[in-house]
């Protein structure tokens, strides 16, 4: 007990917030006496079991609807509708296909809506434990105003104490939330501050860890694949804007392959063509690096300006790409800078259907610095996120 108040007692910000909390919580008590105390304690408890009881529910109900859920999605064969979709209709295909195409996305929303649904039922519970409390507290309350054995200074004292109780209860959880949180994002904002606090340490090593066990110790691989969940839900929705092609790139797409008969001979073809008349947007790079303005552009705009980044380039090569029945994807990652390090980048990989049916990798961007469709050694300069 000894080093947990020395601990406890070191000026560093996550035990001076424990503190505040167990101050805070013991005038509270004093003030609300036994009986209020015990009201707050009991309805705190009740609260931590009914998400306790709310979230492995809704797991294992999300985790049982999933496979339903897909097979019911593909049995619509939902088709985005090559045309121009309004704002709307690109929100709602954009959302239901990648529902039914990413199974990361689609158990974390039944995850959420369960978990809101129980919570939303659980809470028709709590007027009816409320009433039987009272009742209870009450007949309590009414044998010692008869008596008059508890006095007053005695219901602050023990109001105290369960306040004090409450208090440790809502600093476990302000530690439990920097204990998944450090798990989680082990590189995020703060958490060297929160690794560095001798309190945190010895409650998430003594009471969080042996409870946790290596659940939480796969926190950095759960990131990623949430981090990787969301670009491809980014990505879907550039293929749900970019679905409609204007009439002049459709042309200009088919006019470009028109001599190649191979699905090769047509990927090569565009590759030519956008990395010899796209020019590089240094202006709209320099905005974003140096300012942090991003200025969106449609395949259209690249087309029309005949100048965009590596995003913009790679959107309009899989539109173009798209037009002669190749099939394409826009890819993003990390692309080397030159100077030894690597940036942002975006880039192609097309699948040659005639040929092994494996998808190629190319970088129309970077055409006019040599040759980047399908070169050996492609991956050296191109890490594509995963």
């Amino acid at each position: 007990m000894n080093t947990w108040v020395q601990a406890l007692l070191k000026p560093e910000p996550v035990a001076l917030v424990v503190l505040l909390v167990l101050v805070v919580s013991l005038i509270q008590g004093l003030r609300r006496g036994a009986s209020g105390s015990a009201k707050r304690l009991f309805f705190f408890i009740w609260t931590a079991a009914m998400v306790t009881v709310s979230l492995l529910l809704a797991g294992n109900g999300a985790a049982l609807l999933s496979p339903w859920l897909r097979q019911f999605l593909v049995a619509r064969n939902i088709v985005v509708p090559r045309e121009e979709l309004g704002a709307w209709s690109q929100f709602w295909y954009t959302l239901v296909t990648s529902i039914r195409d990413f199974e990361l996305l689609r158990f974390s929303l039944l995850f959420l809506l369960g978990y809101l649904l129980l919570r939303f039922a659980l809470g028709f519970l709590e007027p009816l434990v409320a009433m039987a409390f009272e009742s209870l507290g009450g007949g309590r309350r009414s044998e010692a105003e008869r008596s008059e054995t508890m006095s007053k200074a005695a219901s602050r004292t023990t109001g105290a104490a369960i306040g004090a109780l409450l208090g440790a209860g809502r600093a476990f959880v302000i530690i439990a939330v920097l204990f998944v949180y450090v798990s989680l994002l082990p590189e995020g904002p703060l958490t060297d501050s929160i690794r560095a606090s001798s309190f945190y340490n010895k409650t998430a090593d003594e009471l969080l860890q042996p409870v946790a066990g290596d659940v939480l110790e796969r926190g950095p691989v759960l990131t990623q694949a949430v981090e990787a969940e969301f670009r491809k839900v980014l990505q879907r929705k550039y293929e749900v804007i970019d679905s409609a092609v204007p009439a002049n790139i459709e042309q200009a797409a088919l006019a470009v392959v028109k001599d190649a008969v191979t699905a090769e001979e047509k990927a090569r073809a565009l590759y030519d063509w956008l990395g010899s008349r796209i020019a590089y947007d240094w202006d709209k790079a320099d905005n974003y690096e140096e300012q942090g303005i991003w200025k969106e552009q449609t395949p259209a705009e690249t087309f029309d300006t005949r100048r965009g980044v590596c995003i913009d380039v790679a959107r309009l090569y899989a539109v173009m790409a798209r037009t002669v029945g190749l099939e394409v994807r826009v890819v993003t990652g990390q692309g080397a800078d030159g100077r030894g390090g690597f940036g942002p980048h975006a880039w192609n990989e097309v699948r040659l259907a005639d040929a092994d049916g494996g998808w190629v990798p190319l970088d129309a961007t970077w055409a006019s610095t040599g040759d980047w469709f399908n070169p050996q050694g492609f991956e050296r300069t191109h890490i594509r996120e995963t």
